[in-house]
């Protein structure tokens, strides 16, 4: 069986946008983009987001789930 993937124009969302979301249980992954120092220096950290530096999209692509909508978000 063939998979088949939807893909949109990237949007951007606000918190509430995502926090609307997630209470009409729309499934969001999380992608934490921020550069490692940034990453490093925060004590805010998404429970669950998938850690992927814009740099090293390559090497994560696999980790990321293709059946949601993705929030990116970075410093």
């Amino acid at each position: 069986m063939e998979e088949t993937i939807t893909v949109t124009e990237p949007t951007r969302m606000t918190v509430d946008d995502a926090k609307g979301r997630l209470d009409r249980g729309e499934p969001i992954q999380f992608i934490d983009a921020r550069n490692p120092t940034a990453w490093a220096e925060s004590d805010v950290k998404l429970p669950g987001a998938i850690r992927v530096p814009a740099d090293q999209t390559g090497r994560h692509v696999g980790e990321i789930p293709r059946n949601r909508a993705l929030a990116i978000y970075c410093t």
